[in-house]
């Protein structure tokens, strides 16, 4: 999964914050991040399948921890309407395409039923897993479907933790973020409350924007770099997930998940009218059975939402970076629609100048 290219950071952009080892989403203990990735020109196929398993490695099920938030809803996550009543869920989180996310819930369903095996054999246990999509048909005939179940499936088996690879990956294949290639990006935050250090850190599917909006660390980098421009309005979207070691309530978790917009404002995007902007924020800490094995009184220990700001500003902040990494991750691409066109990778010597 290591991913040889350049990332913000080595381009000398100052970035605010401290970066867990990794600067990735799998700074946050457990997590797992896997990919399958179709691209093939002759079929104009450029597409694929991410997968995030929050609690990786285990064979029976603990709840997530879970707070969800729509900027603006042109999109679609699975799973939420259980997420904002009971605030958890458990299983994976899978991101792909506008058009793959029936047949990336079908394979979820099916690995959750398998890696779950005792569980959905002893009880009746039901699976309700989160897949989310972006729109790839600039670079990705869609209407082909392209992803099938076993696509899903062998991203789901992939997952590990370690080095999560960016730019034209997994769901993140096809897609154009300010009209520059986008895709797959991640960035972590090591925090302190009260004494306590804990980690935050987003992975995002970066399809959204248009050039002149785009500013980076303040910068209006999308007046500046202006050449090979392909749209003229929003037709993207942009999912987010972020993950945390941090103790938090259902509440704190729908707060965090909420920021994800200010982090993706950082870049210049208003949430258009035709774009996706679908948060998701979780946290690996309390684990424990499902609720419908646990007892009549549930306690555990959460941060005292009065404390939540160091969070909330790392959690901007990650989401800030993990954009400009997908796009300094991501290399050129051939569109299909308009066809005979080059959907361009940032110029990463121009945007290095821009911050010398």
């Amino acid at each position: 999964m290591t991913d040889p290219k350049p990332r913000a950071r080595d381009l000398g952009l100052p970035f605010p914050g401290t970066p867990g080892p990794l600067n990735a989403i799998t700074d946050v203990a457990g997590v797992h991040v896997g990919f399958t990735t179709l691209t093939d020109p002759s079929k104009n196929m450029r597409t694929g399948v991410t997968a995030i398993i929050p609690r990786g490695g285990q064979t029976q099920p603990q709840p997530v921890w879970a707070g969800q938030y729509d900027l603006n809803g042109n999109g679609e996550m699975t799973g939420t309407h259980w997420i904002n009543d009971a605030g958890y869920f458990f299983g994976p989180v899978c991101i792909t395409n506008t058009h793959g996310v029936g047949m990336v819930h079908h394979a979820a369903t099916r690995w959750m039923i398998d890696t779950y095996a005792d569980y959905f054999r002893d009880e009746h246990a039901w699976a309700m897993p989160v897949v989310a999509e972006t729109y790839d048909g600039v670079m990705n005939d869609i209407n082909a479907q392209f992803v099938t179940a076993q696509h899903a499936l062998d991203a789901l088996n992939a997952a590990a933790p370690g080095p999560v690879a960016e730019g034209c990956v997994g769901g993140g294949n096809g897609m154009m973020c300010y009209e520059f290639k986008g895709g797959t990006g991640t960035s972590s935050r090591i925090l302190e409350i009260d004494g306590t250090q804990y980690t935050i850190a987003a992975l995002v599917q970066a399809n959204h924007g248009i050039r002149p909006w785009l500013n980076i660390l303040g910068k209006p980098v999308g007046q500046m770099l202006t050449e090979n421009r392909l749209i003229d309005r929003e037709t993207g979207s942009i999912i987010v997930i972020l993950g945390t070691d941090a103790p938090l309530s259902q509440l704190s978790l729908r707060h965090v998940a909420k920021r994800a917009a200010i982090g993706i404002g950082r870049g210049g995007s208003p949430g258009g009218s035709n774009s996706g902007d679908i948060f998701l924020a979780f946290s690996v800490a309390n684990p424990g059975p499902m609720p419908q094995m646990d007892g009549a009184i549930a306690t555990r220990p959460k941060l005292n939402g009065e404390w939540m700001d160091p969070l909330y500003l790392a959690a901007v902040e990650s989401v800030e970076e993990a954009v400009v990494n997908a796009m300094v991750a991501a290399e050129d691409a051939p569109t299909f629609k308009p066809a005979g066109r080059i959907c361009s990778g940032i110029d990463r010597n121009r945007l290095r100048a821009i911050f010398s």
